[in-house]
């Protein structure tokens, strides 16, 4: 029983945590799922089903129902005095069946229906592609996100060391230590930094309610971003979905080629005619009467005009423009590869003089306190050094989610 209670709590704590922060591949996990274009994979897919079923129906019997009722001006006549030949009544009427069924097509129909699976394929892929081109802007709202929340605990720090000193200098104006109006610029400062706090408050709301929308699943306001650390691998190989796309047209190019070499193929056709008429088959009989045909026909395009050749040649053009594309392509990733691994350069430089900043600007500030304690200095040269420091650490802190995020936006462009 105790190992059960044990189970349960661990699920609940586990709960609790999941609902206490969010990932950056949680919100991948969401857009993959959620957005409204995912949908269309389902649909591609329902109605390509529709398009093969059609395609097949020309292995059926194609069966055809027609009538009609005439009135002639003349009919023909048999020029024999005393036959016995009735001439034809003028009106004359017919009814039909007919069924044609096709026994040899050279393959057309079994290329059609390739052709339209590699079709499905390209088109499942391209919504891949475009889903995944969303993924830096779930980047850069997950980011930014991020960047609020850690000015806002910067504000917060800040808050908490303003109180702290507007007490200890209202102690020290109470000992007669300090002028009675120094306190009056920390409570200024203080009532700053809380304006400051309700903008980016603010802010990062409406940077969620923004990533809620785009990956479909609504994010609590008070769910804390995880602030990961971004793996990267830093190489020459790419893996995107456009490689795979490119890929494919270039096979739905060669599906369409095989239909266009078999289009003159021969068609060996067995049909089948049957009605009732007045008259029928036998012109002479001049009366209602059964009839029927059967028989096979053959449909061979010997000769197009060189139609055909030039079908495949223009799809020949058309795969060296799709290599083309996929060569600039190509071009461009490794070109914002490289900006991309400049800006990590740069950051992660920034970042190590930052450090050296915050720890210079911390002596100058504790220096200050010491000096506003004993009245060696105004509250306002103390609040530039706060503020120095503020600033040095939200730029520490910026630089550093920068670069996590110059690295998503790497991975994504890589194909990682």
């Amino acid at each position: 029983m105790s190992r059960l209670n044990t189970y349960i709590l661990l699920l609940i704590s586990i709960s609790m945590f999941s609902q206490e922060q969010i990932t950056l591949d949680e919100c991948y996990h969401f857009l993959n799922t959620n957005f409204p274009l995912t949908k269309k994979i389902t649909l591609l897919e329902a109605q390509n089903t529709i398009d093969l079923e059609v395609i097949k129906t020309k292995k059926l019997p194609e069966i055809n129902f027609s009538a009609q009722a005439t009135y002639q001006s003349d009919v023909i006549e048999i020029p024999i005095p005393n036959a016995g030949i009735e001439p034809l009544n003028s009106d004359q009427y017919r009814a039909t069946v007919s069924m044609n069924q096709l026994i040899y097509d050279g393959g057309i129909i079994e290329a059609s229906l390739n052709a339209k699976s590699a079709a499905l394929k390209t088109q499942q892929k391209q919504v891949e592609v475009n889903l995944y081109q969303l993924k830096k802007q779930v980047n850069q709202l997950y980011f930014s996100v991020l960047l609020t929340q850690d000015k806002r605990d910067l504000l917060t720090e800040k808050e908490k060391q303003l109180d702290a000193k507007i007490k200890e200098v209202k102690s020290g104006i109470e000992n007669g230590m300090l002028l009675p109006t120094s306190d009056k610029i920390l409570v200024a400062e203080l009532l700053k930094v809380n304006q400051q706090s309700y903008s980016t408050d603010l802010n990062r709301k409406l940077l969620i309610n923004t990533l809620s929308a785009l990956i479909g699943n609504k994010i609590d306001a008070t769910l804390r971003f995880k602030n990961q650390i971004v793996p990267t691998q830093f190489n020459n190989d790419i893996s995107r979905p456009e490689l795979e796309l490119f890929q494919l047209k270039k096979e739905q190019i060669k599906a369409t080629e095989v239909i266009i070499l078999k289009e003159n193929s021969p068609k060996l056709i067995g049909f089948a005619n049957g009605g009732y008429g007045n008259p029928g088959l036998n012109m002479l009989d001049n009366s209602f009467q059964p009839f029927y045909t059967i028989g096979v026909k053959l449909n061979w395009n010997v000769f197009d005009w060189n139609t055909n050749k030039k079908k495949r040649e223009s799809l020949s053009i058309h795969k060296d423009i799709i290599d083309n594309e996929a060569e600039i392509f190509a071009l461009n990733t490794n070109i914002e590869l490289d900006k991309y691994l400049t800006e990590i350069k740069k950051l992660e430089a920034f970042i190590t003089s930052d450090y050296e900043i915050i720890q210079l600007r911390k002596k100058v500030l504790k220096s200050a306190e010491s000096q506003l304690k004993n009245g060696v200095i105004t509250s306002s040269s103390y609040i530039t050094e706060l503020t120095n420091l503020f600033e040095d650490e939200t730029a520490l802190r910026t630089h550093k989610i920068q670069l996590q995020l110059t690295k998503a936006n790497y991975n994504i462009t890589k194909g990682i």
